[in-house]
């Protein structure tokens, strides 16, 4: 995957978005920037860009992962990826149901998983340095493209599907204690059973996220 970098941009995940559509880039190709002034957060919400944290999109033919990955399981997927490389490193990195970063009880970054066609494209924001009120910062001291560069790695082994599921279902315990929003609704996770294409049950209802 060829990596560039950036001093600023207003979204990473905009720019390769942009570029795709125009025919400017092809996939794999990740974009790595300093600053991020627009960044994109869950609900369409922004994400502060504060210096030092970590900013950054790719995108992948859905032909270059693996055939038992779904639309819907994709954020799930990139970012238990990105938070194997972290714990390899010594983090207690979690992930949050279905696309958050947490330390703790504090929430550090997040995913973020469109499609232009057949290709997908992931946007992620890390709070490595700095973090907003009331949120977190990571737990371990790692640079941007470090953190990048073993994430491209890790994900060019496109480890399958239930690989990757099998490892989250234990960690969806930890998420029980919290809510997520689906259809402008708060929706409790006490009581949610997780799918096995990562979705969830919750009294009846499917809920799942493309975010």
């Amino acid at each position: 995957m060829r990596i560039e970098f950036a001093d600023s941009v207003p979204s990473t995940q905009k720019v390769l978005v942009e570029g795709l559509r125009n025919g400017e880039i092809q996939p794999p190709f990740a974009l790595v920037a300093k600053e991020q002034t627009q960044g994109i957060g869950s609900r369409n919400n922004t994400w502060s860009g504060l210096e030092g944290n970590l900013f950054f999109s790719f995108c992948m033919s859905e032909t270059a992962l693996p055939g038992d990955l779904k639309g819907e399981s994709a954020s799930i997927y990139f970012s238990m990826i990105m938070r194997e490389v972290l714990a390899a490193r010594g983090s207690q990195i979690w992930l949050k149901w279905p696309n958050d970063f947490y330390v703790g009880d504090k929430k550090i970054g997040g995913t973020l998983t469109t499609r232009v066609g057949e290709i997908y494209v992931c946007g992620m924001g890390i709070n490595l340095k700095n973090a907003p009120e009331n949120a977190g910062i990571l737990d371990i001291d790692v640079s941007p493209s470090v953190a990048v560069g073993e994430f491209c790695k890790r994900l060019q082994t496109a480890p399958s599907w239930a690989e990757i599921f099998k490892k989250f279902e234990s960690e969806f315990e930890k998420s029980r204690e919290f809510i997520t929003h689906f259809e402008g609704e708060e929706v409790a996770l006490k009581d949610a059973k997780l799918l096995s294409d990562g979705s969830l049950d919750i009294d009846g209802r499917r809920v799942f996220s493309l975010r």
